[in-house]
């Protein structure tokens, strides 16, 4: 089996509470959820077995889906801690008939550890299919990999996370639904690849203390035919094996609630009325955008029509820079007079020769409103014409945020929020011991010093050889001590 493409990963704390079922072969263990914060992760190259359809051809808007009344807030969910390494979880969305083909752009879910004893770490896949898993097309399987994809790390003890898979906007290769499975759907799962300890496949769950485990709702189950889970096979894997909704999963082994779960995603066709479609013999039909890229045409623009447009006349808009002006010129005219031609077919009432709006710096920072040119030239994401920083928000850059014992690549506000130390842009924490303090009274690394350290001296009193020994002189003691005092507070 073929594995995907990004993630986005989001944390918080989780409260444990009682049990909230009993029997089912998932071992289900009720947690509360306090509001998660969020980070991302992107990834970009996505193959596909169809042509890219130009983004620029509709401007629909995006639609979320999900099975579940979950808002992914704060609130109480049931962590399905006897699901096993291998097994995947999934929910099928339906889409109407006229809005293929789309674009999937996100794939949320929630996991959860609870009163973890250690650092998690879990390998992942997730996979999406035109359809349903067991008579759908699968379109794209992509797996954590830690250098293209992060694998999920939680740090221990009882946390939830948002596993958020998304494609750079501005990578030209998507995931596209085109509804050749006739379903009218399309379905999300995502797979655990690796647990720390995976136990033995209904026989004994996977150690709750040292894993993470998928999340389901406490609304009760509301769509059993659209949840779906994937089981492994084993000696005494009586609810069964392989591909299976909740309505086909035994009633002794299936969740209370729906996978908090969801996605979103974006109709690429939102021209209904067709226009000139122009083939390498100049003829032309009359097509809607999608069915002239199909049958290899090439699209002119909205409002034409074959009766009054001539195909291959190279007449077009064209932006002249010099004047700010746009005229109707063919190809070589255009160049002629300095211009850039926007391509045959296309009018000056439908073009924008010159967008100015806002630019998102790597930095974070929007400035604006910008041409698009000036926001290329420092190296900057274009928001689109008439765009304002008041109404955009820029990606924030990704650093190492250390903690006292673990490091994760998150925003600076998303460090602040897990009481975390960041370090700067760019720094990621596979590039080395970026955590590392360069104060010797901050033992534990994490940029400050405070009792944490203190408690470090103390512990390790009296020892020779040790860290802990500040000031060289052989032995953990008093000066260390006072050493610590001495410099209290933020390592600078």
């Amino acid at each position: 089996m073929q594995t995907l493409f990004i993630a986005l990963l989001i944390s918080s704390a989780i409260a444990p509470v009682s049990n909230a079922e009993v029997g089912s072969r998932l071992d289900p263990v009720a947690v509360v959820l306090p509001t998660p914060s969020t980070f991302k992760a992107t990834f970009t190259n996505i193959q596909t077995d169809k042509l890219s359809l130009n983004r620029s051809l509709g401007t629909c808007p995006q639609v979320e889906v999900a099975l579940t009344d979950s808002d992914f807030g704060d609130g109480a969910y049931v962590l399905q801690a006897g699901f096993a390494e291998g097994e995947s979880f999934g929910a099928t969305f339906a889409v109407p008939e006229s809005e293929f083909p789309i674009r999937v752009d996100v794939m949320d879910a929630l996991f959860g550890t609870s009163n973890a004893t250690i650092q998690t770490v879990t390998q992942w896949t997730v996979k999406v299919w035109d359809g349903t898993p067991t008579d759908g097309i699968l379109v794209a399987s992509f797996s954590s990999d830690d250098i293209l994809l992060p694998h999920l790390v939680m740090p221990p003890g009882t946390n939830g996370i948002i596993l958020s898979v998304g494609i750079d906007p501005s990578d030209s290769e998507q995931i596209y639904i085109y509804n050749d499975s006739g379903m009218n759907s399309y379905t999300v799962a995502f797979r655990i690849d690796h647990h720390n300890l995976p136990g033995n496949p209904c026989i004994s769950s996977p150690d709750q203390n040292r894993n993470a485990f998928p999340c389901t709702d406490t609304s009760g189950l509301q769509f059993p035919q659209e949840n779906w889970i994937d089981a492994v096979t084993g000696t005494w894997c009586v609810c069964g094996s392989g591909w299976m909704t909740f309505q086909d999963f035994p009633g002794i082994c299936t969740p209370s609630g729906d996978w908090v779960l969801r996605s979103a995603y974006t109709p690429i066709n939102c021209t209904v009325a067709p226009a000139a479609c122009c083939f390498t013999d100049d003829s032309c039909q009359d097509l809607s955008p999608t069915d002239c890229a199909l049958f290899g045409g090439t699209f002119s623009a909205d409002g034409t029509a074959c009766a009054t447009y001539t195909c291959n006349s190279g007449v077009g808009a064209c932006c002249v820079p010099s004047t700010g002006n746009c005229v109707e010129f063919e190809l070589d005219t255009c160049t002629t007079v300095g211009g850039t031609h926007m391509g045959e077919g296309t009018t000056c009432a439908q073009t924008t020769c010159f967008p100015e709006g806002a630019c998102c710096l790597p930095d974070g920072a929007c400035v604006g409103p910008v041409s698009l040119d000036t926001c290329n030239a420092v190296a900057g994401t274009f928001q689109g014409d008439g765009t304002g920083c008041g109404s955009v928000t820029c990606p924030q850059p990704i650093g190492a945020c250390c903690g006292s014992a673990w490091c994760l690549d998150l925003t600076s506000l998303d460090c602040a929020a897990v009481g975390g130390a960041w370090t700067s842009a760019g720094t990621l924490c596979d590039e080395g011991d970026v955590c590392m303090s360069s104060c010797e009274e901050d033992l534990d690394g994490d940029g400050l010093i405070n009792v944490t350290d203190l408690l470090t001296v103390v512990g390790n009193w009296g020892l020779t050889d040790n860290d802990a020994d500040i000031d060289g002189s052989g032995t953990v003691d008093t000066p260390d001590l006072l050493a610590i005092i001495g410099a209290w507070g933020e390592c600078s």
